[in-house]
């Protein structure tokens, strides 16, 4: 029997902002940050789980700081027990009733709830020897339906639908994931788009993005219409007519500036409209939904909880739906939000503008696609060609295609010589 031993925490950062990558009209100067968890344990395999939160600099001390609040938590238990009922682990340690009421559900204490369960599935799917996406999509519906606290979701979802769709997608999960396994997943990159960058860097990004095999480009808008307008003349100007352009404003607008900016940027086929208007409000997205239709809104990087995915999709607020590795309450909570996706019938295409997104959320999309969706239609996950280097089984794209990970995991260890080197305010 072997037991947690330590929860290792790590204020890691990296200065993108010296060079604008990631920049944008709410956060010009990011710096990509991870808030780092390692969960050791005593067992003879000397395996270890990883994770971390998502952030961009000033605040991870912070995010650091909540995960070490789980310590007590997790420390001293046995191992196994907590990996043998992942369902009653997130509940254990979502519910705990005094930590949830700096949310609930929702916040920093959230986030870093999610970074443990996040490293407990990186720790259970090396044990079991697979990739987490194979080890998901190989869970029977019952087991994943396990997995699920369905509290707040019956109005929209509950355990038998779930089921459902579950059983519905199984008789196809071995010839979809022969097919991921020689295909790959579709990508789009938004690596052209940031802010911050000039015309020239611009136009090459597009330029090289095209020929990189990828099919839809992301750009950033809103500080400044003139200059949208313009940028997204050079855009379509060198990718053509055929590749898709999406556009992100980053909840910088109002709904009426929403509607009215977007109908000025309509003439270039644009292919979604992202994160228009403040996270939280449902009825704004749902007004800008219908004011700039037949353009698609996207959002979903920074819902708080699985029940603001539920509302938007019952107020018909979103219609690409944006997943988050690291924002939510780890992977049990993104199954949730993925069957309540399929539920809707509404395509989700991840966000993973950041470190180590990218590796931690293609799991994801393709358990979907294996076992929940049964689709990759009107799918694609986000690629950004930064950072990769820092992590020990990095993102594997070709022809703007996610090729399926084979390493055991959930991809989200880092190099421990980038962890001690980029450690804020003690890093080389």
């Amino acid at each position: 029997m072997s037991r947690i031993t330590a929860l290792k925490t790590a204020d890691v950062r990296f200065p993108t902002s010296s060079s604008l990558d990631g920049s944008d009209a709410m956060n010009p100067d990011p710096d990509y940050s991870a808030a780092y968890l390692e969960v050791c344990t005593d067992a003879p395999d000397g395996l270890a789980g990883h994770a971390f939160v998502f952030t961009i600099g000033r605040g991870n001390d912070v995010q650091v700081a909540a995960i070490r609040a789980l310590s007590d938590h997790l420390v001293g238990r046995d191992t196994a027990a907590l990996l043998d009922d992942m369902g009653a682990t997130w509940r254990e340690l979502v519910h705990d009733s005094q930590l949830r009421w700096l949310g609930p559900e929702k916040g920093v204490m959230h986030m870093a709830v999610g970074a443990a369960v996040n490293a407990l599935w990186d720790l259970k799917a090396k044990r079991a020897g697979r990739p987490l996406w194979e080890l998901l999509a190989s869970l029977t519906p019952e087991e994943i339906v396990a997995l699920v606290d369905f509290r707040y979701l019956t109005d929209a979802l509950t355990p038998d639908q779930a089921l459902d769709i579950l059983k519905r997608a199984e008789p196809g999960r071995a010839e979809r994931h022969a097919q991921l396994v020689a295909h790959g997943y579709p990508a789009y990159t938004t690596t052209p788009g940031w802010l911050g960058y000039d015309d020239e860097k611009l136009a090459r990004l597009c330029r090289e993005a095209v020929a990189d095999g990828f099919t839809q480009v992301k750009l950033k808008v809103g500080a400044d219409l003139a200059e949208d307008v313009r940028r997204l003349g050079i855009a379509r100007d060198v990718v053509g007519p055929d590749i898709r352009i999406a556009v992100d404003a980053n909840q910088r607008w109002d709904v009426d500036v929403a509607i009215d900016w977007m109908r000025a940027l309509a003439p270039y086929d644009v292919a979604w409209i992202e994160e228009p208007t403040s996270p939280d409000d449902v009825l704004g997205h749902a007004a800008i939904a219908r004011g700039v239709a037949p353009i698609p809104v996207a959002t979903g990087e920074h819902m708080a909880n699985r029940v603001m995915f539920k509302q938007f999709l019952q107020a018909d607020a979103l219609q690409v739906l944006q997943i988050d590795a690291t924002r939510v309450a780890g992977v049990n909570e993104n199954v949730a939000i993925l069957l309540l996706a399929a539920r809707f019938g509404v395509p989700v295409c991840p966000h993973a503008g950041g470190v180590g997104l990218c590796e931690a959320v293609q799991h994801l999309s393709m358990f979907d696609y294996v076992a929940v969706s049964g689709s990759q239609e009107g799918r694609m996950i986000e690629y950004v060609d930064h950072l990769h280097e820092h992590f020990v089984t990095p993102v594997d794209v070709q022809g703007g295609r996610y090729l399926a990970p084979t390493a055991p995991g959930a991809g989200t260890e880092m190099h421990a010589r980038s962890v001690t080197d980029y450690t804020h305010a003690s890093g080389a």
